[in-house]
């Protein structure tokens, strides 16, 4: 349902499926192949927030809670409701993930391969639950490469390659009406012969004018001149009443994450004590042209808070990707899902940028006074490494927005790294270098190093070249500094935003 069809026309209770999407599709759940869940959250935990976002706001949490009981009842997960779902079995994994669709009752639910991957039993147990859904009153579609157990659906319909109809009917009689007498026959029948027209076959079966014809609605009888009232969609959560949902739930998701969180902490302090063993007599100050490390300092200083802000966040939206796609399915607003990320990332960032200069250069003489802050130089040098960090961070969230795997983010790391120590402007003088002195306007470095030298007044202090003119300590290069640096986060959001809606179900032109 991501994708709309080109041709023809989808109709669902009689209803044209697109012209009616809005209302329609909160009558219809999916269950992918993967999972769709934060594993690092209880099974319980995981619904209730799935629930918080898919009901309507005036819904009661104690309703809620309530609705999420009644389903993991359902399905025979009640016992495993403060499990953490990564430590559920595939069987039972797969059911938090039918829980999770089955809260809002959906009256027609679709499942990509529910019992891929899971031994005999546990797939004839999923496919067993499958039919009590059914039963219990709702249409389920199962989608499936296994013929074990078709026995348990009412009506069972085959695909030939290309998405052709070979047989739509009961499922006892679907080897008797191809003539073979096992399915892996039938499957070798398909490759055997791909020229054949199995769709123009079944079309003039039997079976066809029974199952098909024989069982078609007619749709309802409407005067001329008026059309089927459309019954309005429910109301649904606001932006910001998501969003807040969302960032309750992110926070939750790292706590329980002990790696991460455990990575989060020690990059700082391992980085700003690599900062803290840069040798520098004389620190950030000095007598004019008397500090040959300073500049040296202030680099690598501007590079960790870059890796340590494109770290927290390149890898945050991509590995998400399943489950975005489906809450976006399901109505959640890209804008809130990407607030929630910078909300967090922004402060972990902010965090891990003050711990870094504390632990790297607050022991050491800091040039007095700075440039904007005068009288506290030490915060000064804080601010701009902060927002140096935050906008490295939205820049790793553009990354992971634009990649399609984790593992294709993690170079990108490197890379976008590397490019900023030379676009800084002290490796490579950027002055009078036409190209690179263009290209370095959307690196965060170069206007984070800026601010960090005008703090501490690099042009004067420095014992040689390189000099820039961006590194005059004034008052207002400083502020430009922040101002562009906090443009470019602004412009990196914006990218990252502009991509995740595209992740949503497109509309039809």
């Amino acid at each position: 349902g991501m994708r709309p069809a080109t041709t023809g026309t989808v109709l669902y209770d009689n209803r044209d499926l697109y012209q009616n999407y809005n209302e329609l599709r909160y009558r219809i759940g999916l269950v992918p192949q993967e999972s769709v869940l934060h594993t690092q959250l209880t099974a319980r935990r995981a619904l209730q927030y799935s629930a918080e976002l898919r009901f309507p706001a005036d819904v009661k949490p104690a309703e809620r809670d309530g609705r999420v009981d009644e389903v993991m009842g359902e399905l025979g997960l009640t016992r495993h409701a403060n499990t953490r779902a990564d430590r559920l079995s595939g069987g039972q994994l797969k059911r938090v993930n039918v829980a999770q669709e089955l809260l809002t009752k959906p009256s027609l639910l679709f499942l990509d391969e529910p019992t891929s991957g899971l031994d005999p039993g546990l797939d004839k147990s999923v496919m067993e639950q499958m039919r009590d859904l059914a039963h219990d009153g709702r249409t389920v579609i199962v989608v499936t490469h296994s013929v074990d157990n078709l026995d348990t659906c009412d009506r069972l319909l085959v695909l030939v390659p290309g998405g052709r109809i070979a047989y739509y009917g009961p499922p006892e009689e679907g080897l008797a009406y191809f003539g073979q007498a096992r399915w892996a026959e039938v499957f070798q029948a398909f490759d055997r012969y791909p020229d054949r027209d199995w769709a123009a076959e079944y079309a003039a079966s039997p079976a066809y004018a029974q199952y098909v014809l024989g069982q078609r609605s007619q749709p309802p009888q409407v005067q001329e001149g008026q059309e089927l009232a459309a019954t309005p969609p429910p109301q649904r959560r606001g932006a910001f009443s998501q969003m807040a949902t969302l960032t309750r739930r992110y926070v939750r998701v790292i706590a329980s994450d002990r790696g991460y969180l455990t990575f989060m902490i020690l990059l700082p302090i391992l980085l700003g004590v690599l900062i803290s063993q840069v040798p520098a007599k004389f620190g950030l100050a000095g007598a004019p042209h008397s500090n040959p490390d300073a500049g040296t300092l202030l680099l690598i200083m501007v590079i960790c808070a870059c890796l340590a802000g494109m770290a927290s966040s390149v890898r945050e939206l991509v590995k998400e990707r399943s489950i975005l796609t489906r809450e976006r399915a399901a109505g959640l607003s890209s804008g809130a899902y990407l607030v929630s990320k910078l909300l967090v990332l922004g402060v972990i960032s902010i965090l891990q940028s003050t711990l870094l200069v504390l632990l790297g250069v607050s022991w050491r003489p800091i040039h007095h006074p700075g440039a904007f802050l005068t009288a506290i130089p030490l915060v000064e040098l804080i601010l701009g490494i902060a927002l140096l960090a935050v906008a490295s961070m939205c820049l790793g969230l553009f990354v992971s927005a634009i990649v399609s795997t984790s593992e294709k983010a993690m170079p990108f790391l490197v890379l976008f790294t590397m490019v900023q120590v030379v676009l800084s402007g002290y490796v490579v003088p950027l002055a009078d270098n036409v190209g690179l002195k263009q290209l370095s306007v959307i690196s965060p470095s170069r206007w984070g190093l800026a601010a960090a030298a005008s703090t501490v007044d690099l042009n004067n202090i420095s014992q040689a070249p390189p000099f820039d003119p961006l590194w005059k300590q004034t008052s207002a290069n400083w502020l430009r500094d922040m101002g562009i640096m906090a443009g470019l986060a602004v412009i990196f959001a914006l990218l990252a935003y502009i991509k995740l809606r595209t992740l949503g179900p497109r509309r039809r032109k």
